[in-house]
């Protein structure tokens, strides 16, 4: 089975093509309460997509799923609705899948799976250390569909400077492994392009393969919107860069583990490397 590559955008132009590419799910990001507030000053994507997009999305869609990430759980104030009335309207507007971000308590993800109660399936993010120390618990409650490990907000709480020090200090892995246990399926962090970045796509992809990942979202260095504006260049970005990903995945499906072993080790000693090339700035 391949990766479940997801794309986060509100532009239904986007959403054709990149569904037309083979993304298997497009998503849709209400995420904003907070956000700012621990992101503040970073160079990260904060979206703030509206009810109103995926009614949009929703409608262009064929075969790629319609996932949602909402706010955490929290209580209606003057500036925004409840929980309760936010996940209604979110699967009322043509969800299929609901992510539950930045949770710290297995409180929170049992309110998340009652307010959901079946009627979608549920995607909770573990994106901070409180839900790594009780992920235990957390992964025996009843409802739980998927689950994904954010990186860069987990990194940030931990207070590490690059986003995959927490793949290469062996977080993720204990993670994956607690996952693959309760029989969820799972997957962690973004990818970029292939031999881009400052880790390339190819040794993250070895990593999802070698931890047994089903899903990754494509990062915003995949196909950056900011500065990509002309579609034909948006078709042709996804279509190349989703080809190279799936070739690569065909020929990680042929290796042994000791091809994996040998890609964990120059995995870590790259995020070992970028590491100290930041903390020495």
């Amino acid at each position: 089975m391949s990766l479940k590559l997801m794309y986060i955008t509100n532009s239904t132009d986007v959403a054709c093509i990149a569904e037309a590419s083979g993304v298997d799910r497009i998503f849709v990001d209400m995420e904003y309460i907070g956000k700012s507030d621990r992101q503040g000053g970073m160079d990260t994507v904060q979206s703030h997509h509206t009810i109103e997009d995926i009614k949009a999305i929703r409608k262009v869609l064929t075969k790629s799923e319609l996932l949602v990430r909402c706010n955490p759980i929290h209580r209606a104030t003057d500036e925004y609705c409840s929980s309760k009335e936010e996940i209604n309207r979110i699967i009322d507007a043509g969800a299929d899948i609901i992510m539950l971000p930045y949770f710290k308590t297995v409180e929170e993800v049992k309110i998340f799976l009652n307010l959901v109660d079946g009627r979608v399936k549920t995607f909770p993010l573990v994106e901070t250390p409180e839900a790594v120390s009780l992920i235990n618990e957390i992964i025996e409650l009843d409802g739980i569909d998927e689950i994904f490990v954010g990186l860069n907000d987990l990194r940030l709480g931990y207070k590490k400077r690059f986003m995959f020090e927490v793949l290469g200090d062996g977080t993720v892995e204990r993670l994956c492994k607690q996952f693959a246990k309760k029989d969820i399926p799972y997957g962690f962090g973004g990818l970029a392009s292939m031999r881009k970045g400052l880790l390339s796509a190819e040794y993250v992809i070895g990593e999802h393969y070698r931890l047994g990942s089903t899903s990754v979202i494509l990062s915003r260095s995949f196909c950056n919107l900011r500065s990509v504006k002309n579609l034909d260049q948006v078709d042709m970005i996804f279509k190349r860069g989703v080809r190279a990903i799936r070739e690569y995945e065909e020929y990680c499906k042929k290796q042994d583990s000791l091809f994996f072993e040998k890609n964990r080790e120059v995995t870590v000693n790259i995020i070992n490397n970028v590491s100290r090339m930041l903390n020495t700035k």
